[in-house]
């Protein structure tokens, strides 16, 4: 049986630790720069140690769901505990270049690199979301994971080319977020939300431009520090390939305003998508001064 380390108990890692354990797992070890993610870890019966490489050192395989800004530290704080070889699996949303660096921090401490790029929102399918797999180590990685049920597609080319398939995704996903946010914003100042979404669905067909229009903007509301960070490796991504990231950086811009709006609205505003509800919600904040951000 397979023992598992989860660097970064934040969302991801809960929900990985969660079906790991139904899927068999004899040990789950955690450790998290947070008290409080520390906390839950312990709480979801992980062996919680000081440090990374102390997590690294009793496991396997070692998950690496961490922020994107914080993707590359993570990896080099594993040296010290990679000299058995484990699989390290980072599921960072990061650059093809950040990647590479992190590969070539979890090769030379002794670890087996696997690049991992998560195609979808974990929380509806957990372990078994779509992953793409890159690097040497991908299809024995994918073998040992089979009892799991994982949902691994081993992606051919160098570390980085998988991600560069979310990353590139990202700029249209996040974009969207960011694009509705202030669309549906202005629009409600200037009382012609409703034309506006029928409009929308005339040009760019979906069964329901009020409901996605809801879903998007709620999303970046919870998840916009995060999006921001995954923005900004986007934003190198697209600059790693030669093209200016005129959009992608403001993109991560607006993410961040989303997650200070989120944060003033307060958690049980966001428990919607309803979209009158979070536009009444955003205009209860401060528009002045949101705008002038």
């Amino acid at each position: 049986m397979t023992r598992f380390a989860i660097i970064g108990f934040g969302e991801v890692g809960g929900i990985f630790a969660r079906d790991l354990r139904a899927g068999g797992a004899t040990g789950i070890h955690a450790y998290d720069t947070a008290p409080a993610a520390r906390e839950r870890a312990a709480a979801a019966g992980a062996t919680v140690h000081d440090g990374a490489a102390a997590a690294a050192a009793q496991a396997e395989v070692v998950f690496v769901p961490v922020t994107a800004g914080a993707a590359l530290a993570a990896a080099r704080s594993l040296t010290g505990g990679l000299g058995h070889a484990p699989f390290v699996v980072d599921v960072n949303s990061v650059s093809p270049g950040t990647k590479q660096a992190a590969a070539e921090a979890v090769e030379k401490a002794g670890g087996r690199y696997v690049e991992a790029a998560v195609m979808a929102s974990v929380p509806p399918k957990g372990l078994r979301s779509p992953i793409l797999l890159g690097g040497p180590h991908a299809a024995a990685f994918q073998a040992l994971m089979a009892p799991f049920g994982m949902n691994l597609t081993p992606f051919p080319g160098p570390i980085g080319k998988a991600s560069s398939v979310k990353m590139c995704r990202s700029v249209m996903v996040k974009g969207l977020e960011a694009l509705t946010t202030e669309c549906m914003l202005a629009a409600r100042h200037y009382g012609v939300e409703q034309e506006v979404l029928r409009s929308l669905a005339d040009t760019l067909p979906h069964e329901d431009w009020r409901g996605l229009a809801g879903y998007v903007i709620s999303r970046a509301l919870i998840h916009g520090r995060r999006r921001a960070e995954e923005m900004r490796e986007v934003a190198r991504t697209v600059q790693e390939a030669g093209v200016d990231p005129l959009l992608s950086a403001p993109i991560a811009e607006r993410q961040d305003w989303a997650a200070a709006r989120g944060r003033e609205m307060g958690a049980e505003a966001l428990r919607t998508t309803d979209l009158d509800a979070l536009l009444a919600a955003l205009a209860a904040t401060t528009p002045h001064k949101a705008a002038a951000e």
